[in-house]
């Protein structure tokens, strides 16, 4: 089973951010509440933890822009999976 990591929404009138930095490596184990990676926003820079536990796979690019929406065609897609590779 994977957990699709989305942007979360942090403030009432926040659509989008840069996605700044991923502060784990493609393909390591991540343990849910560790810090993921870092969005830079209108407002600030902060740090958002791991949903849950698993192997990173990143498909989101640092440098672009993405949605808080899920729908979006252009949400921040990366995925955890709880398996060992």
């Amino acid at each position: 089973m994977s957990t699709e990591v989305l942007l979360p929404k942090i403030g009432f009138s926040m659509n989008d951010a840069v996605l700044s930095q991923w502060l784990i490596d493609d393909g390591a184990r991540v343990v849910a509440g560790q810090p993921l990676y870092s969005i830079e926003s209108d407002k600030s820079v902060q740090e958002i933890e791991a949903p849950a536990s698993g192997t990173l796979r990143i498909l989101a690019a640092v440098g672009e822009t993405y949605t808080v929406e899920p729908s979006s065609r252009k949400s921040c897609d990366t995925r955890m999976n709880d398996r060992d590779p």
